[in-house]
């Protein structure tokens, strides 16, 4: 797929109605997916067989699917190839693959991807921004951090906040306020 690159790729995944933050592992050209056992997403995808990679640059929405559900309108129905799916309606690129369960352990599944669909809307650039990175790389330590209040995830997400804090902008600024919001939340639980 021409939107991916060699690596793991973020984006926020949609199944049916929702959305999460989700890697995408291309090696070699070989598409997977990692995504923990219980989730929406894991079943979903297991269920469905499909999943859309929606290529999106907003901090705030990665911190506010990896803990929340966005609501219906969020969402745009698409028809690929007999096929109803459901995307984002605000990307600037998103595609969508087939996926077939390769292998499964008690924790996770892997997921095998075949590209099927990808359609650009509309590019923007977006210069390097190690808070927008510093986002990212925080929310995935927290979805972790809340399922096992491990100390160096805790030292991770710090960190990151401390480089989200020092080189975002205001839209860093307010997504790293929510996943405060999100992981206080979690933590009175």
């Amino acid at each position: 797929m021409g939107l991916l690159a060699e690596g793991i790729n973020e984006v926020i995944a949609t199944t049916d109605c929702n959305a999460a933050p989700m890697g995408i592992i291309n090696r070699k050209g070989s598409l997977h997916m990692v995504l923990f056992r219980g989730s929406h997403t894991a079943r979903n995808i297991a269920r469905d067989r499909w999943v859309v990679a929606n290529f999106v640059f907003d901090p705030v929405l990665y911190v506010r699917t990896a803990f929340d559900d966005l609501p219906r309108e969020a969402f745009v129905r698409e028809e690929v190839d007999g096929l109803v799916v459901s995307r984002l309606r605000d990307v600037e690129a998103w595609a969508v693959f087939a996926a077939d369960v390769e292998r499964s352990s008690d924790e996770a599944i892997i997921v095998r991807l075949i590209p099927v669909k990808e359609e650009v809307l509309g590019l923007r650039l977006h210069p390097v921004n190690r808070g927008f990175y510093s986002i990212v790389d925080a929310t995935v330590h927290a979805t972790r951090y809340v399922r096992n209040r491990d100390p160096w995830l805790g030292q991770l997400i710090e960190h990151h906040a401390g480089l989200a804090r020092k080189c975002g902008g205001p839209r860093e600024w307010e997504a790293l306020e929510l996943l405060e919001q999100y992981m206080s939340a979690r933590a009175a639980e």
